[in-house]
């Protein structure tokens, strides 16, 4: 018993070891282990959501990702790198957010600007300025000055896949040509309202002139990612709300790294 149980820590010390020289070897870009694409929703304290972290815990995790170098990008980079032959800064991080909350501009805005950060908000377009719980269009208008992007999340944030051809093409065309009309650029990505989507959703996208698409599929995008159906990684609020971001965030990492090294064997 006692030879099989010295048996047993030694591989886990061999294989510590070969999984801690794996990150560091790869540790100075960061690339090979995918792009992180966090995905948030709300900032705000004392609320009794899974999805929405305290104004502390936020800044906790950006101030993290600052003293770790990560560099916010746009996910017009994201694209360009990973289908265009681009280049990404060594750390790159795409953070996004769905609905458009208006605590995003309240709460999460002032901490990002303090360490550097921009995001891509995706918007629920029906609602912008129309109701108190989200952004208005001068709170939009504000951030995209400042370097954020705005994305669709639909007109009325529907399930996709749920929905008649009609009032699918609807939603996507709609909802871009009110953004593109407000904000004066470009709207090509989309984040499915509660990660609803198929085939039928994808054509319609492409049909929409959207360039890319975000799920609720756990993971970091890479060069074979498809573009109709990013990975991302959910921030969620929990008991321990920084362990939690810390380990998806460093957890994706390995996984993809892994998949990496079975690959080339």
């Amino acid at each position: 018993m006692k030879k099989k149980m010295l048996y047993i820590l030694l591989l886990a010390s061999a294989v510590g070891c070969i999984v801690a020289g794996i990150y560091f070897y790869h540790a100075p870009d960061d690339l090979a282990a995918g792009i992180p694409v966090l995905n948030y929703h709300k900032v705000e304290d004392n609320v009794d959501n899974p999805l929405a972290l305290s104004v502390k815990n936020f800044d906790k995790q950006m101030a993290y990702l600052a003293s770790k170098g990560y560099t916010s990008i746009t996910a017009d980079q994201l694209f360009s790198y990973l289908y265009q032959k681009g280049s990404l800064p060594p750390k790159p991080v795409l953070i996004t957010f769905d609905d458009g909350y208006a605590d995003n501009y309240t709460n999460a805005y002032p901490i990002m600007k303090k360490y550097g950060f921009t995001a891509i908000i995706f918007l629920i377009t029906d609602v912008v300025g129309h109701d108190s719980w989200y952004m208005n269009w001068d709170q939009v208008k504000e951030m995209q000055q400042a370097g954020f992007q705005f994305g669709s999340h639909t007109l009325s944030h529907v399930a996709l896949a749920e929905v008649s051809q009609e009032e699918l093409m609807l939603q996507l065309v709609k909802s871009r040509e009110g953004i593109e009309w407000r904000l004066d650029t470009p709207v090509r990505y989309l984040a499915y309202p509660g990660g609803s989507y198929n085939e039928q959703v994808k054509d319609a996208l492409t049909a929409a002139h959207y360039k890319a698409a975000f799920t609720v599929n756990f993971g970091r995008v890479n060069h074979s990612s498809d573009p109709l159906a990013l990975e991302r990684i959910p921030i969620l609020k929990s008991r321990w709300s920084f362990a939690d971001f810390y380990l998806r965030l460093n957890f994706t990492k390995m996984i993809e790294l892994a998949k990496e090294i079975k690959s080339a064997l």
